[in-house]
């Protein structure tokens, strides 16, 4: 298992990750280490333990903004595949009836052929 070392709050820590997660490990590492380094400078010096556990509150507080959004987006596309499958539904519906009214437009327009052939035959006498 890989290991790699992140440096969070000025401290280097050695961490095992799964194979190929090196990156994004470093990489999440580094993002938290950024908001410890914003907070210190909204902040100034409170301590690193308060820092940190600070830092730990926002993040977690984005995950959950981040998983309310999600959660509405995921209702809003239910809301469009129900809506899509209703025009769908209406779609067939129009094609179905424009399908029968051609099929009866047609059994009208041989019915007349029909009729005017007959009237334009020489009467039998």
């Amino acid at each position: 298992m890989p290991q790699i070392t992140v440096t969070i709050n000025g401290r280097s820590f050695r961490m095992a990750c799964d194979e190929g997660e090196e990156e994004r490990l470093t990489a999440l590492a580094t993002r938290f280490d950024g908001t410890i380094e914003t907070l210190r400078g909204s902040f100034g010096e409170i301590g690193d333990l308060r820092l940190t556990v600070m830092a730990g509150i926002m993040v977690t507080d984005e995950l959950a903004e981040m998983e309310r959004r999600l959660k509405a987006l995921e209702g809003e596309m239910q809301s469009l595949r129900d809506s899509g499958s209703s025009i769908a539904e209406d779609a067939e519906r129009d094609r179905q009836q424009l399908a029968e009214g051609l099929e009866e437009a047609a059994k009208r327009i041989e019915q007349l052929a029909e009729s005017l052939t007959r009237s334009m035959r020489p009467a039998d006498t």
